[in-house]
């Protein structure tokens, strides 16, 4: 039996109940695609479905404002996927008529699809002869193959793609797929693969040669940057909260959050109450506390965040600011939302 065989055999007996596999809806693909990227299942399941029933087609996801959207998205992270995703609603809506791309080619168009999410949806949507190669394949491929080629290398991307195009199941790209995808997730998992019940053991690689825990190989990560925050809660005497939308290409972009002053390091309330910045927003006589006196870590791929928050009580009214119960309708970063939900 060959591999795709062996494959797509132990999928069917084996694969999750998904609602994305009951379907080869375009639209519905590509939102599992989207949300499953950095996301694990269990996670992704819920928002999957909250998408669906929220925005039922294209259109309703085109025409939705994007604070509803980034609103649903919350506490999911990486949010431009959800920017990503309402610019090709729209850019399908307004510019293809409501119809989805059907060909690799086309698919690429959109905002936020790389080769993965394109072949993904061209296989399982419209069943193009198109290899998907994510995680769970470069670990399958290269454990049963015994390549030590680095997956995150520009030789290694090109090899294991060239590699998965080779074994394919052409005549069933949608669930070869799926199956070899599927086999990574839950049989030849990155920690603790299930060997011993593993139907292509006897002709994998790394098994024979002992270097499971060694591969697939990957080239070091870029240094982790380090990061202070110090957001000032200001609450006047009306019950009002100052909160400021995030712009430009940083994290959390369009998403809201208190009034942020960053720091080099650490700092205390002495500090704090000389720094230009803070002396800028907060001109009269206020009562501060700090609500963490051990700072928050709050960690992104590629960033480690610090942060404190200081509560501030003022008579001052701002013009920017909101009542109260007003503040949990805004999207905002998993971080903020995990302060409100304690602190009000």
């Amino acid at each position: 039996m060959v591999f795709s065989e062996i494959l797509i055999n132990w999928y069917e007996q084996n694969k999750r109940d998904l609602p994305w596999r009951k379907t080869t809806n375009p639209y519905h693909i590509w939102l599992s695609e989207i949300i499953l990227q950095q996301t694990r299942v269990n996670q992704g399941l819920t928002y999957y479905n909250k998408f669906v029933n929220t925005f039922p087609d294209i259109k309703d996801l085109a025409t939705a404002d994007e604070e509803k959207i980034l609103k649903l998205w919350q506490g999911l992270g990486y949010y431009s996927r959800a920017r990503n995703l309402h610019f090709s609603a729209k850019y399908i809506t307004n510019e293809l008529n409501g119809k989805f791309p059907n060909t690799y080619k086309d698919l690429l168009k959109l905002k936020g699809v790389g080769d993965y999410t394109a072949s993904a949806i061209a296989s399982i949507s419209y069943n193009k002869p198109c290899a998907v190669v994510d995680g769970n394949v470069y670990r399958v491929l290269a454990r049963y193959f015994g390549i030590k080629t680095a997956i995150n290398s520009p030789e290694g991307i090109k090899y294991f793609k060239k590699l998965a195009t080779q074994l394919l199941d052409i005549n069933n790209p949608a669930t070869f797929n799926q199956a070899i995808m599927e086999f990574g997730a839950i049989q030849c998992k990155p920690k603790n693969p299930d060997c011993n019940t593993c139907p292509l053991q006897n002709s994998c690689k790394a098994f024979s040669n002992k270097t499971i825990d060694k591969l697939p190989v990957k080239h070091k990560k870029l240094t982790i940057k380090n990061r202070f925050f110090n957001y000032l809660v200001i609450i006047n005497a009306n019950n009002n909260i100052i909160i400021n939308q995030r712009t430009g290409k940083g994290i959390w972009e369009n998403l809201y959050e208190f009034p942020l002053i960053e720091t080099h390091q650490e700092i205390d309330i002495n500090e704090l109450i000389l720094m230009d910045e803070f002396q800028q927003i907060i001109t009269e006589k206020s009562e501060i506390s700090l609500f963490n006196h051990k700072p928050i870590t709050h960690k992104l791929s590629h960033q480690h965040l610090s942060v404190k928050f200081w509560i501030i009580t003022t008579k001052k009214k701002y013009k920017n600011s909101i009542s109260l119960d007003r503040l949990k309708k805004y999207p905002v970063p998993t971080l903020i939302n995990n302060f409100i939900e304690v602190y009000f």
